[in-house]
């Protein structure tokens, strides 16, 4: 997949174009993706996503913005997955908060990304103050010669499925209950790098992942199953937060300690699937007693494994 930064002043070809976050790219998202490149294979066409950093709601209000469920990287990873041949990522700022929906119509989707034909979701609004409406790309279709498609929100056993309900699942230790608007177990993904070794001192290396935001949609202890180290998903504990016992700073990462792994994964980009909360984060009296409880919940994490085989 190709990824752009920025909207050109005119795309080399015409295109298959949604838009939208895609925050987890949740079944809804991959059934408006998997349209999205039907419909460009039918019109040979490439399937082209333009989605927006950071997103809009972090822009007006950042105190208040929901946590993120992938980062960027990850996005454009599940994105490549679902078969989008190109990515547009464009800065939302206040110039383009600013702009008024027929000057988004007429630069972006006209002139910049030559659309053919657009599929969007039933709640999509567009332009300054939000005034950009689908009647207004339908009637903008049809002077400027492309389709437009809006697809109803995706229900599933009664609810809607939407990045929202994703995190209120986690928020809630509801591991199942996301993996099933997600279509597979939550996942976090990024490098290993180097961390300050005190798993290493308290008898349980971990692999650490920095977070690229400083909200994560979950957080506590976790039985995981990481990949990308070998063929098959290793088991594991991870904790995902602030290490309270550790540290003042409140940075939160991601801290894996893998099953019956002794190799070295510096700079190995791995993913982290949830797939069991074990407990809260907590601040302990101390190292020995952080240490005593590392060891509890591995063994936890361990006899879970034992009745739910990676």
């Amino acid at each position: 997949m190709q990824v752009h930064r920025g909207i050109p002043e005119q795309a080399d070809s015409a295109a298959v174009l949604t838009i939208g976050n895609f925050d987890g790219a949740h079944l809804g998202h991959q059934a408006l993706l998997a349209l999205l490149t039907g419909k460009a294979r039918e019109l040979g066409l490439p399937a082209v996503v333009l989605t927006f950093e950071p997103h809009p709601r972090e822009y007006f209000s950042p105190a208040d913005a929901p946590a993120r469920l992938a980062s960027l990287r990850e996005k454009l990873l599940l994105l490549d997955a679902a078969g989008v041949d190109r990515s547009y990522i464009c800065r939302f700022d206040a110039r383009l908060a600013a702009q008024t929906a027929e000057r988004f119509i007429e630069d972006t989707l006209v002139r910049g990304l030559r659309v053919r034909h657009l599929f969007i979701g039933d709640d999509f609004r567009f332009g300054a103050r939000r005034q950009g409406t689908f009647d207004m790309l339908r009637a903008a279709g049809e002077r400027h010669g492309f389709g437009v498609e809006s697809m109803p929100t995706l229900v599933l056993d009664g609810e809607r499925v939407s990045s929202s309900a994703v995190r209120s699942a986690l928020a809630e230790a509801d591991l199942d209950h996301a993996a099933r608007l997600l279509g597979r177990p939550y996942s976090i993904a990024g490098r290993v790098s180097h961390g300050d070794k005190l798993g290493r001192q308290l008898g349980f290396p971990t692999a650490n992942i920095q977070m690229k935001h400083r909200r994560p949609a979950l957080t506590g202890v976790y039985a995981v199953s990481v990949e990308g180290l070998a063929e098959q998903r290793i088991a594991g504990v991870a904790n995902v937060g602030v290490r309270p016992t550790a540290t003042s700073r409140g940075r939160a990462r991601l801290e894996a300690h893998l099953f019956d792994w002794t190799q070295n994964c510096y700079g190995a980009h791995i993913r982290v699937h949830f797939l069991h909360k074990l407990r809260e984060e907590h601040k302990f009296e101390s190292l020995d007693a952080l240490r005593a409880q590392i060891a509890r919940d591995a063994q936890a994490a361990r006899e879970w494994f034992e009745s739910h085989p990676v």
